[in-house]
């Protein structure tokens, strides 16, 4: 991305003329960024959340909210998962200008990165499970 910018500036600026598809290529890159940056941030479980008050509660108060979260990031995945998809057929028979590539391209980032918030969070619930389970196997 950092080349398409810098071919962006340096036509804009040296050449006098810029490249018309650097632009549309460009916003397309940034939200595949930007929304994979939040998969990984959910998967890493460094997604934006208010810790303080979490951090002052009990054990199992800790482990109810931190399971609500991971249900409604299950929730909002599937959401942008499905609406993505049906924004993706809708827009798939108009093209993008200049570039000459469906206009439904630029929801394909949305899809993918709901499904992997989804499944990011599913995989935190079953690793909840997992640890409640292997804490009573011991005791």
């Amino acid at each position: 991305m950092t080349v398409i910018f810098s071919w962006l500036v340096y036509g804009r600026y040296v050449l006098n003329s810029t490249p018309t598809w650097v632009e549309q290529v460009s916003l397309l890159l940034v939200v595949l960024i930007g929304f994979l940056g939040a998969a990984i941030g959910i998967h890493r479980n460094t997604h934006l959340s208010v810790s303080y008050f979490r951090d002052k509660m009990p054990l199992f108060l800790k482990i109810t909210f931190d399971l609500i979260t991971h249900f409604m990031l299950m929730i909002f995945g599937y959401i942008m998962m499905i609406y993505s998809y049906k924004l993706v057929i809708f827009k798939w028979s108009t093209q993008i200008p200049l570039i000459n590539i469906p206009e439904g391209l630029r929801a394909v980032p949305i899809m993918v990165c709901g499904g992997l918030i989804l499944l990011f969070s599913i995989g935190h619930v079953l690793n909840y499970k997992n640890t409640v389970i292997d804490k009573k196997r011991v005791k």
